[in-house]
């Protein structure tokens, strides 16, 4: 990689870097892996940072970060968590103290992957159905079904219960 390709992609890691920092959060719904999910789609993306240079490097990456997300996603064990203790009122007092951000993205989290992906890549970084599909590499009329599927699901999740639907 020559010296004017490595001040590319530095600039790239500056410029873009809390813009995606924010989507893997969305993603992740954890600062600290989404940290981790951004250096990772980053380091994957500096080997081939010269062929991607000539193409769009945010559709690249975003697509590298999305795709390592589910990779990890897939692996990762959604067993049961221990807790000390059981919360005292069932039903929609579980989000009373919740702050809207945190509500989103329990409503996000709840959400299957690929709609997880869909909705945070189209309405958090205001992609258009063209972009979102060949970022994710799926057709047009799939980002449109599972937009739609998504957000009816949304506007049924109790953790939204009181946010302006």
């Amino acid at each position: 990689m020559t010296g004017e390709e490595r001040a590319a992609f530095a600039d790239f890691v500056v410029g873009r870097g809390q813009a995606l920092q924010r989507t893997a959060f969305l993603l992740t719904g954890d600062w600290a892996l989404a940290e981790d999910l951004v250096q990772t789609a980053l380091a994957r993306a500096y080997p081939r940072w010269d062929r991607i240079l000539r193409d769009d490097p945010e559709a690249y990456v975003r697509r590298i970060l999305v795709n390592t997300w589910a990779s990890w996603w897939r692996r990762r064990w959604r067993g049961e968590v221990p807790t000390g203790e059981l919360p005292e009122h069932a039903g929609h007092d579980e989000y009373a103290g919740l702050d809207r951000r945190s509500a989103v993205q329990t409503a996000l989290s709840r959400l299957p992957r690929r709609q997880r992906a869909i909705v945070v890549l189209r309405y958090h970084e205001d992609m258009t159905e063209t972009q979102v599909a060949h970022a994710l590499g799926i057709s047009v009329g799939t980002v449109k079904s599972q937009t739609s599927k998504a957000l009816v699901k949304l506007r049924g999740d109790t953790a939204l219960t009181g946010y302006g639907r």
